[in-house]
């Protein structure tokens, strides 16, 4: 579901990940008969410590491919890019279950799996009735509204702050261009439930509540780097951002906050699946094994602040470190409460509802 955002470490997005996403694409469709594991998702996420145990069972043994968003990723599969594994989220899920382009896993051959938090396990589509398993949940982090403590005081915690016409802060905001964030958020507002089918009414209702916003925003952008920039800079007071940009901006000493939204904060989940015409089961398995270990989901927390379906990582990150990631002691607590980015059937109508209010329709 979500787009990742870079930090000054590694990642980019726009036309430099797309272009990146690309080339690594083709490296890794010419490798696919190779012998290697194909791996497709997102960047940042490539990085070795994340499959520690893979490399060193099967040293070299995985060529990675990346994606911006998860649209893109359904896209290039559905043209035919088929590798073994891919990291969509688990809101897209459904739909590479209707294309057709994945099979379930065996949950015997899955180490660690009673270690992933039950609320992930049960989330519907997840597991079948039979038990077998089309997605193991990896990552997850919270999307809120992140603003300067300076610039902004004592703002009340409530989404509604984006949305309000007589804000002080128009123009200095912005906020996800994606479906399933901003137009979610205005949904919700609006007293509509965006996990249902919605009617013209209900998408009426979204409508006036995205152009009641419009005017406010200094942008609509995936690119997170710029926010953080931005947010910096002082050119921007509040964005709708992901909670590692919270942590990459304190550590520069910026003086932010991730807010707790009264409406509650979304939190996206994504997670690995088993390509239907996977080439390389046996070694898929072993990747997937890896992933799930408790180091691995340690590195994910430290390396870019997001939450791992561990709960063994969870417990190997110091109650204080978890503080200042702006991540919870309980994160399955959290993740029952929470506003969980599910499947949202009116996904398409929305989209093209959302593309009209940006051109100013």
């Amino acid at each position: 579901m979500k787009i990742r955002m870079t930090d000054t470490r590694s990642w980019a997005l726009g036309l430099g990940a797309f272009a990146l996403g690309f080339t690594l694409l083709q490296q890794g469709a010419q490798a696919a008969d190779s012998g290697k594991l194909t791996y497709f998702t997102w960047s940042g996420y490539e990085l070795p410590q994340f499959h520690g145990d893979f490399e060193k069972a099967h040293p070299g043994q995985v060529d990675i491919s990346v994606f911006g968003d998860d649209d893109d990723a359904l896209s290039k599969a559905r043209a035919g890019f088929h590798p073994d594994l891919a990291h969509p989220c688990y809101d897209k899920l459904e739909r590479w279950k209707q294309a057709g382009l994945i099979q379930p896993l065996d949950p015997k051959r899955l180490k660690n799996w009673d270690q992933v938090f039950p609320v992930l396990q049960k989330l519907p589509g997840i597991v079948d009735a039979d038990g077998k398993v089309w997605m193991v949940p990896w990552d997850w982090g919270n999307t809120s509204i992140l603003y300067r403590t300076d610039l902004v005081k004592n703002p009340d915690a409530s989404w509604k702050m984006f949305f309000d016409p007589a804000s002080p802060y128009a123009g200095k905001m912005a906020t996800i261009d994606a479906v399933h964030d901003t137009p979610l958020v205005a949904a919700l507002l609006a007293g509509v439930d965006p996990f249902k089918k919605m009617d013209q009414a209900q998408l009426d209702k979204v409508g006036a509540m995205l152009r009641q916003q419009r005017p406010l925003m200094s942008s609509y952008t995936t690119d997170m780097t710029s926010v953080e920039q931005s947010l910096a800079s002082g050119e921007l007071v509040a964005a709708m951002a992901w909670n590692a940009s919270a942590t990459a901006l304190k550590k520069q000493n910026v003086p932010v906050a991730f807010m707790k939204p009264k409406e509650g904060m979304l939190t996206w989940v994504c997670g690995m699946v088993l390509l239907k015409d996977a080439k390389h089961v046996d070694l898929a398995y072993d990747f997937i094994n890896a992933r799930l270990n408790a180091d691995s989901g340690a590195s994910l927390i430290n390396e870019y602040g997001y939450g791992s379906a561990s709960e063994a990582a969870f417990k190997k990150i110091p109650p204080a470190k978890l503080e200042e990631l702006s991540l919870p002691n309980d994160p399955e607590t959290m993740l029952r409460d929470t506003v969980l980015t599910k499947p949202i059937p009116s996904n398409d109508e929305l989209a093209k509802l959302f593309e009209r209010v940006k051109a100013g329709g």
